[in-house]
This record gives C-alpha cells, structure tokens and sequence, in this order.
C-alpha cells in the first residue's frame, strides 16, 4: 500500500506569504513581521542576560548560566532567587500588558488608548485601597488578587455604562474615563485621611515595581497566559478585518458586537492579572503596540510582536531603574512614565 504525503506549497505577494501544509490549512504570513519578531525575542534574550549580569554585585554570564543549571554556587541568591524570578516577571507583565494596549487599541480604534483609559489600573487602584481600609484583607500576598478583581469589575462597569444598542468606541473611552476620574478620587481620599504606613504600602503599590516580586507572582500570570492563547489565536485573525473598520468587517462576516467585546475581555484580564503582579505600571501597553506597528510596517497591530515590544521594554525599563542610581532602586513605573510622557507628546503631534 503507497500513499502520498502532502507537501507545504506557498505563493508570495504585497510582503505577504502563503502557507498550505495541507489542503484544508492555509497560513498568510507577513514576511516582515516574521523578521522582526524573531529580532525582538533576540533582543529579549540579550537584554534578560544583561539584567542577571548587571547590578551592585557584578555576575559574568557563565556564571549565571552555571547558577541556573546547576542550581548552586556562591551566586544562588543573587542570581536563582532574587534577579532571575523578576526578569521572568518583567517579560510577562510587559508581554501581556503589550498585547492588552493592542487590543483595547484595536476595539477603541484609537492609538491614545490603552487599558488605563477603560479604568484597569484605576480600578485595581481602587479594589486595593478599599480592601486595606476596611481591613478586608490582612494578608500582603492576597493584594494582587484583589486588585485583579478589582480591575475586571471596574472594566465591566465600564462596557455597561457605554452600551446603547451597541458598543460605540468613542463612548467607551469617555465612560471609561469618567469612571477612572471617580476611582481616581477614592484612592486620593484613603491616602489623605490614612495612617503613614499603610499610605506608603499603597503609594509603592500605585508606582509599579518588581523589586521583591518572583516566582509567587510569575506563576499565576504564566497561567492565565497559557489559558488566553487559544483566544489570542482567534484575536490574532479578528484584529485584521476589525483594524479596517466596523463597516468593512461586517461586510466581511465578522460579528463586529461579539468581536469587540472578546478582545475587551482578553485585554482586560491580560491587563488585570499584570498590574495585580507588579502594580499599575503605565505607558507601557500605550506605547508597545504602536512600536510595533511601526517596526512591522502593517495595516493592524500586530500581537506577537507588541508583546515582544513590551516584554523588551519593561525588562530594560527595570534594569536601567536598578542600576541607574546603585543603591537606589527607582520603581520600573515612574521610568516608564518618565519616558512614556514625552513619547505621548510627540504621537499626540504626529497626529
């Protein structure tokens, strides 16, 4: 008995690249974006590397590589336990908070967007304080929780309020502003009136940091990462059609309605386990997919690489924010809003 095995065929056109393993599965690739994305998880790496080596105590790369497959040496605790478990963190929180701005970006049709704007953060913020004042939660380890509950209410408060027989993108932004003003003010009025100490815990939490965070934090974002792929597939196809439109998309088949509000859930609960990992850290999901975009030179934004983008961005952000000023450690979100500030500037101009 002879068979025959069907053999990859593939055509190119206009930077693009089609891929047919099989009759029924097909693949159009963006030659570019192919490009680009391999040279960000490059970057990734040598700026990972970078990150375990550098700081107050210098460690040479062979050694670090020794530590991590050995699992011992005179570098265990600076390498193992306190530099490689943020790393890993930063590159998660920076990929996901990257493809929650692409997202929420795409559904809002507006490259000013980002998941602050649908009152993520703002909420957290607000879940975070209230839980401490009424003494809720007594437990430090139980803030991120709360503040990821916090931030998918607030985001689900949002959608409510903006729908009137359908979800207009200019209407959500504006509902979802308002609503962040108003949480915004929560927050202000528990560190006006709250002791010195629980007001400083809140104020560290509100900048955005990795200092003291691992794999406790890492882990349950790693998770809800793996879980979101699978709709991050099917995001990853939605975002083309919509990118053009919601008259075009429909017109293309796309249930626009359904399409919008399963990107905003992927966006928010990617954007809401991050700033429950490491705090509300801005500019980063603004700024990555809009990098991106423009380093792949494509009509839509483009997921893989804005979550590369942000990955590279947030895990440079908290090196330079460590050895900036030995031994002071600045928090990864005010430098992140440092750089974030004139970067909005200068689009808010183009544009």
């Amino acid at each position: 008995m002879t068979g025959t095995r069907p053999e990859a065929r593939g055509g190119s056109a206009g930077g693009h690249t089609l891929l047919q393993p099989h009759p029924r599965l097909c693949f159009l690739v963006h030659r570019r974006s192919v490009v680009v994305a391999l040279a960000l998880v490059l970057l990734l790496l040598t700026v990972m590397v970078v990150s375990a080596c550098a700081g107050q105590e210098y460690v040479a790369p062979g050694e670090v590589w020794h530590t991590l497959r050995t699992g011992s040496g005179p570098h265990e605790l600076v390498v193992a336990e306190l530099r490689v478990p943020r790393i890993v963190l930063g590159a998660l929180v920076g990929g996901a908070l990257g493809v929650a701005g692409a997202l929420v970006q795409v559904v809002t049709r507006n490259p000013l967007a980002s998941p602050d704007v649908i009152g993520v953060g703002h909420g957290a913020a607000a879940a975070t304080v209230l839980a401490l004042a009424t003494g809720a939660v007594s437990s430090p380890g139980a803030l991120p929780v709360v503040s990821v509950a916090g931030g998918l209410a607030a985001a689900a408060l949002v959608y409510v309020l903006a729908w009137r027989h359908g979800m207009q993108p200019s209407r959500f932004v504006l509902t979802g502003v308002g609503i962040g003003v108003g949480l915004s003010a929560v927050v202000q009025l528990y560190l006006t009136d709250s002791e010195l100490e629980a007001a400083e815990q809140v104020k560290l939490w509100l900048t955005g940091s990795l200092n003291g965070r691992g794999w406790e934090q890492a882990g349950p974002l790693a998770v809800v990462c793996l879980l979101c792929l699978p709709g991050l597939v099917w995001a990853s196809r939605a975002v083309r059609p919509l990118g053009l439109g919601p008259e075009t998309a429909a017109g293309l088949g796309v249930r626009v309605g359904r399409a919008r509000l399963g990107l905003t859930v992927l966006g928010v609960v990617l954007a809401a386990t991050a700033t429950g990992a490491a705090g509300p850290i801005g500019f980063v999901a603004l700024t990555a997919p809009q990098l991106a975009r423009r380093l792949t030179r494509t009509p839509h934004l483009p997921l893989l690489s804005s979550a590369l983008t942000g990955a590279v961005v947030l895990v440079g952000a908290d090196l330079v924010a460590r050895t900036l000023l030995p031994p002071l450690e600045i928090p990864v979100g005010a430098l992140t809003s440092l750089v974030g500030g004139p970067y909005l500037l200068w689009l808010l101009g183009r544009r």
